[in-house]
């Protein structure tokens, strides 16, 4: 349920003002403002029924714009996910199907078809693919946050005092490749308030043309640290435990002993899993205030109404559900992302269960800003369902996971392989939104498997995927 937001009168009268001393905003091109987070589940935001977490800015988003609850990455792990946003390809066609692809040249990125429109494109924070951004369309970074400072790297602990495995002598660099140690290696407790200063002096940039700027949180990827604020913490005994809480994942799934896995002990216990989701709602409370002032900028630089703000994350996580600590799987809470929309000819508080993938926001944005599509682009625009409710862009949509997953989900159901242990998996996603109960084997289910494996084995075809057998 959306929760009504709160505007004082003395705000409006401030944002009134500012709007009508930057003149006539319909007279320009939008700017598009797009927000990437990193691990973040689709069910993390306040406005759209998480009655434990403070999200009040994405909230104020969810307000303003459409909500797309169905939304998937098709693969959920960092790499091929951003390559598939970059590209608007699926990893089968990009080249990057695995961590250390390279993106395949020929294909037009997004930020490419945005300049080559007249837009200044501009990058800030993590950057996870091949080259660097400027070798992908953009035109120039600030707070840039990738691999390099490995010689400056130190032992350090998470939250709970595990050694940190993630993010390991990552470091803040510039364009030319000079290395900035003194700003922290690896994952800071205040890293998002960097990536959002770096994109406010973008903001604040003045230039004729219209921009396109991505903003990469890290948060709310572990290494989980708690924020300095202490007002964006959270009680470890007000956390529910999520509803598909199992200690152990039934069955090997592929990644079972995982480096994101090895990050809860075995067996995962409630207090636990409730002692985690403190922290992980933490750092979005944090991520959610920096989007905040990033807001603020846009706002006060009088572009608020004139920019497309688009907010998703490159995959969720399991943070306890069905035993699972990462990313990995084809569960809703992983393949599954938030994914918020809002600006110039973006209807209003509204909210739509109509299936997308990441990569079609590229061909969505480039529509809603009268930028061409690239024919090398295989995402669909999906402007019409922000307008439409009963849109569809996609009656299915594949997921993959290494060799080790696929999964076919329609409207209602969803398929899961899992070719190394060909074990199935059938969940009705209507009834039955936790994938609490697994109905394959059931008779009265068997025609639907088998339509269901039918379309599996044609969208693997279809994209070069090998196809396991439907039997």
């Amino acid at each position: 349920m959306i929760r009504k937001p709160r505007f004082s009168f003395w705000a409006g009268v401030c944002f009134a003002l500012v709007f009508v001393t930057s003149g006539n905003a319909a007279e320009r091109r939008p700017n598009v403002l797009f927000i990437l987070t990193d691990d973040q589940r689709p069910d993390t935001i306040h406005a759209l029924g998480n009655d434990v977490i403070r999200t009040p800015n994405l909230d104020k988003l969810v307000h303003r714009g459409v909500s797309f609850t169905r939304a998937v990455c098709a693969n959920p792990i960092c790499t091929p996910s951003r390559g598939e946003i970059l590209t608007g390809c699926s990893g089968f066609r990009s080249g990057v199907v695995d961590f250390g692809g390279k993106l395949d040249p020929e294909l037009v990125c997004w930020p490419q078809a945005m300049r080559d429109s007249g837009y200044r494109t501009y990058y800030v924070g993590k950057w996870h693919n091949d080259g660097r951004p400027t070798t992908h369309g953009f035109e120039r970074t600030n707070g840039m946050f990738t691999g390099g400072g490995g010689k400056w790297w130190q032992e350090k602990v998470d939250w709970k005092g595990m050694p940190v495995t993630g993010y390991r002598g990552w470091i803040f660099q510039d364009d030319e490749g000079n290395l900035f140690p003194e700003r922290g290696l690896g994952l800071t407790p205040d890293i998002s308030s960097k990536f959002a200063d770096a994109a406010i002096e973008l903001i604040k940039t003045r230039d004729e043309r219209p921009f396109f700027l991505q903003l990469c949180f890290t948060a709310p990827h572990d290494p989980l640290l708690l924020p300095e604020n202490e007002e964006f913490h959270y009680k470890a005994e007000d956390m529910p435990v999520p509803t598909n809480f199992l200690p152990e994942h039934p069955f090997d799934h592929g990644n079972l002993m995982g480096r994101d896995e090895v990050l809860l002990p075995f067996p995962r216990t409630p207090e636990m899993v409730q002692k985690l989701l403190a922290v992980y709602y933490a750092v979005i409370t944090d991520l959610d205030h920096q989007v905040g002032r990033v807001m603020s900028a846009l706002e006060l630089t009088g572009q608020l109404e004139n920019t497309i703000v688009v907010f998703t994350s490159d995959h969720g996580l399991g943070v306890g559900s069905h035993g699972i600590r990462g990313k990995q799987n084809m569960y809703e809470h992983t393949v599954g992302v938030p994914l918020l929309l809002a600006g110039p000819d973006v209807p209003v508080g509204q909210i739509r269960n109509t299936q997308v993938y990441l990569r079609d926001l590229y061909p969505t944005v480039c529509e809603l800003t009268n930028v061409s599509v690239p024919p090398t682009v295989d995402g669909k625009s999906f402007k019409q369902a922000l307008g439409k409710s009963d849109f569809v862009v996609h009656p299915h949509v594949f997921c993959y996971y290494r060799d080790s997953q696929r999964m076919i989900r329609t409207d209602r159901w969803k398929l899961i392989h899992y070719p190394l242990i060909d074990r199935w998996q059938l969940f009705d996603v209507v009834n039955d939104p936790h994938e609490k109960h697994d109905l394959y084997g059931q008779v009265e289910h068997r025609s639907t498997v088998q339509e269901l494996q039918k379309l599996l084995v044609k969208r693997r075809q279809a994209v070069g995927d090998v196809p396991t057998s439907s039997k």
